[in-house]
């Protein structure tokens, strides 16, 4: 996903992306980072106000730190015009796709006291992961989606414990998002049709305004 023009960044299968295309995928980016930079102070002062108690506060802001620092990598690998840094700015936002799912996990094990294992798990697989990623240059995306994939879905299989003790609302809002970056990772890979990034993050957002909302209900609930 390289070009030797400095203006328009091209898509995995060096096709650069039309103006409309950068635009509409530049709109996309910056108002989930407005939504993001608002909403995680919130989170973290009522998760404050409601429990009091170090694990929640700490496991509330780890996601909100990672959730914003997903959304920056990704406008800057997507964004700035800079060829050379293009490679590294790859890596940079598939592992902080992996630090996010991890910092996803990290609330619910922290304010429900259950499912450390899995916790542990996650976050392994997130730094060798990325470890991985900086050390080998996968050239297929297609390495990083099961990654991740098989990263948001190990709680079905291995986090049982877990999920008993989230509330049905809370359930029903995670495999919503699951399913939404599911479903966004096709038009990931649906490099020639046109606006397809965008749709990518489209979907993105909507999954982390799910998950958002989930966190929240179980902030909630668990006070």
């Amino acid at each position: 996903m390289s070009t030797d023009d400095p203006s328009p960044p091209a898509a995995i299968d060096d096709r650069p992306y039309s103006r409309p295309e950068l635009i509409s995928d530049a709109v996309v980016h910056f108002a989930a980072l407005v939504l993001a930079v608002g909403a995680v102070p919130v989170l973290i002062v009522l998760t404050a106000i409601w429990r009091g108690d170090a694990p929640g506060i700490v496991g509330v802001t780890l996601y909100g730190v990672t959730l914003i620092g997903m959304l920056v990598a990704s406008l800057a690998y997507n964004h700035l015009p800079r060829p050379e840094w293009r490679e590294w700015l790859r890596r940079l936002d598939i592992s902080a796709i992996y630090f996010k799912i991890a910092g996803t996990y990290t609330p619910f094990t922290l304010l429900s006291k259950a499912g450390w294992g899995m916790l542990s798990a996650i976050w392994s697989v997130a730094i060798l992961a990325t470890l991985g990623n900086l050390l080998i240059r996968w050239r297929s995306p297609v390495v990083g989606i099961v990654i991740c994939l098989a990263m948001g879905w190990a709680v079905v299989l291995g986090g049982r414990d877990l999920m008993a003790q989230m509330s049905r609302p809370v359930l029903v809002l995670m495999l919503v998002g699951g399913g939404l970056y599911s479903l966004g990772t096709l038009f990931l890979l649906l490099e020639r049709m046109r606006f397809h990034n965008t749709i990518w993050h489209v979907f993105v957002v909507a999954a982390s305004t799910v998950f958002f909302v989930a966190v929240f209900l179980h902030a909630a609930r668990t006070a």
